[in-house]
C-alpha cells in the first residue's frame, strides 16, 4: 500500500510539473525520488543507500551544529568521505530518536546513548549531549555465513593447522573467548567457529543487539533460540529497574528450560561477564568475545569486568571462576597496509592461541600456555606446547596431531620467543 501511495504521489507531481510548463522528471529522477520516499517512510532515510552498500564495513557520522560529516570505512580499510545524512545536528538527533522509538530504545538528554540493530542487521551506536558532538558509528556485517575454509583460504586469517585446532575445540565442547581490538574481526570469527557446531545441536544466543544472526542461517543451524537484551523505559520500579527491561541475565536463566546444547554469549564489555561464566559453567562449548590489547591481557580484562559487578566480587573469586570456565583464548590482530598503487587494504589474522588452566602455583591464580604463537610476521604458528592430555582428547575428535607437530618443527624459534 505504501508503494502504491508513493507511485500515485510521484505521478501526480509529475503531471503538475508538465501542466505548469516546467521540465518533467527523467526516468532516473523518478526512480531516485521513489527510492528516497520509500527510505524516508519505511527505511533509514538518507542513511539507507549507505547501509545497503556491500563494500562498506563502517559508517562514521559526526554532526556539529549545521555541519554533518560522514565517513565510510570500506571493507579493504580505505576511508572515504560521503554526502551528509542530515542537514544539522538537531535533525540527526531527531532522526536517531525516531529510530530508537521504533525499537523502544529512547534517545533523549536523559538517555544520551543509543545502541540498536538496524533493519538488515547492521549495528548502530550513537551518543549526544554528553559528547562534544553527536557521533554515530554503524557496523555492517557483510559476512554472516562464513566457514572455516573461507577464513583460511579466502581471508588468509590463519593456517590450516590452526583452523583444524579451533574447529576441533568446538567439536570437543571447549569454551572459547575470541579477543582483539575493535574491528579485528571477532564477530566474524565467532560465526566461523559456530559453523563447526553439528547442525543437530540446539543453540542459544544471548546478545545486547543481534549481530551473530545464527538464527537466520536455517540451512546450517537447524534449531537456534536467540535472545536480545531490551532496555526499559518509563517508570522505575522498587528494584531500580525501568518498566519493560529484559536483561541478558534473565535470558540465560530463562534458557535453562529450552534444552540447549550450547549457549553463545555475544560481546562482553562489563559485568555481563557473569552471563558468560554462567553459560560456560552450565554446559560445554560456549563462545564469547571481548576487547583486549593482547592474548595475555584477555583474562585480566575479564577479571576487571567481573569486578565491576560490585565489591562482593573479589579478584580471587573472579580469577578462580574465569580460569575454571575458559579453555581457549584466541587473539586477533588487524592492520591497514598500503598497496603499491596507493590504495589500502585491511588485513586481519589470528596472532595467538592460549590454553587457560587454573593454577595454585602461579602468582596470578591461573596459567596460560601458548599453543600457537606469532612468528616473525606476526602470524600464529604451532609451538609444540600442546600437552599430551589435551592432545589425546582433541585427537579423539579428529585433530591432526602430526600436522601440528610438523608445523611446530618448521618454526623452532617460536616456542621460545
Amino acid at each position: 500500500m505504501g508503494l502504491d501511495v508513493i507511485e500515485e504521489l510521484i505521478k501526480s507531481e509529475a503531471e503538475t510539473l508538465v501542466s505548469t510548463g516546467r521540465p518533467p522528471w527523467t526516468k532516473d529522477q523518478e526512480k531516485a525520488l521513489k527510492s528516497a520516499l520509500h527510505a524516508a517512510l519505511f527505511g533509514l532515510g538518507r542513511l539507507q543507500p549507505l547501509v545497503e552498500r556491500e563494500d562498506v564495513e563502517n559508517i562514521i557520522v559526526i554532526a556539529r551544529g549545521p555541519v554533518c560529516s560522514v565517513w565510510l570505512e570500506l571493507v579493504d580499510g580505505t576511508l572515504v568521505e560521503a554526502a551528509p545524512i542530515a542537514d544539522s545536528e538537531d535533525e540527526l538527533r531527531e532522526f536517531l530518536s525516531d529510530l530508537g522509538a521504533r525499537q523502544n530504545r529512547p534517545f533523549t538528554e536523559a538517555r544520551p546513548h543509543l545502541d540498536l540493530r538496524l533493519p538488515g542487521g547492521a549495528r548502530l551506536a550513537a551518543g549526544s549531549w554528553v559528547m562534544a558532538y553527536t557521533s554515530v558509528v554503524i557496523r555492517r556485517h557483510s559476512m554472516r555465513e562464513v566457514s572455516m575454509d573461507e577464513m583460511v583460504y579466502d581471508r588468509k586469517a590463519c593456517s590450516t593447522v590452526l583452523a583444524d585446532f579451533v574447529a576441533t575445540c568446538v567439536r570437543a565442547g571447549k569454551s572459547i573467548v575470541v579477543s582483539g581490538v575493535q574491528g579485528s574481526g571477532k564477530t566474524t570469527w565467532v560465526r566461523a567457529l559456530c559453523s563447526c557446531i553439528p547442525p543437530w545441536e540446539m543453540i542459544g544466543t544471548f546478545e545486547t543487539e543481534f549481530e551473530l544472526h545464527l538464527h537466520e542461517l536455517v540451512d546450517r543451524h537447524k534449531i537456534v533460540h536467540a535472545w536480545e537484551h531490551r532496555p526499559g523505559s518509563g517508570e522505575v520500579g522498587i528494584d531500580g529497574r525501568q518498566a519493560g527491561e529484559f536483561s541478558l541475565e534473565e535470558a540465560i536463566h530463562h534458557s535453562f528450560r529450552f534444552n540447549l546444547a550450547r549457549q553463545i554469549v555475544g560481546e562482553v564489555r562489563g559485568p555481563e561477564v557473569w552471563n558468560m561464566l554462567k553459560a560456560m559453567e552450565s554446559g560445554p562449548g560456549s563462545i564469547s568475545t571481548t576487547h583486549a590489547r593482547s592474548a595475555e591481557h584477555t583474562i585480566e580484562k575479564l577479571v576487571s569486568c567481573a569486578m565491576e559487578k560490585g565489591p562482593q566480587v573479589t579478584r580471587e573469586l573472579a580469577i578462580s571462576k574465569l580460569a575454571a570456565a575458559i579453555d581457549i583464548v584466541m587473539y586477533l590482530r588487524s592492520e591497514v597496509v598500503a598497496n603499491p598503487d596507493g590504495t589500502f587494504r585491511k588485513q586481519r589474522w589470528v596472532e595467538e592461541v592460549l590454553v587457560v588452566q587454573p593454577s595454585i602455583d602461579a602468582a596470578r591464580g591461573y596459567a596460560t600456555t601458548p599453543i600457537f604463537a606469532p612468528n616473525q610476521l606476526g602470524q600464529a604458528v604451532a609451538t609444540g606446547k600442546l600437552d599430551n592430555f589435551l592432545a589425546q582428547e582433541l585427537a579423539r575428535h579428529g585433530f591432526d596431531l602430526e600436522a601440528y607437530k610438523a608445523e611446530s618443527q618448521a618454526n623452532p624459534g617460536v616456542a621460545t620467543s
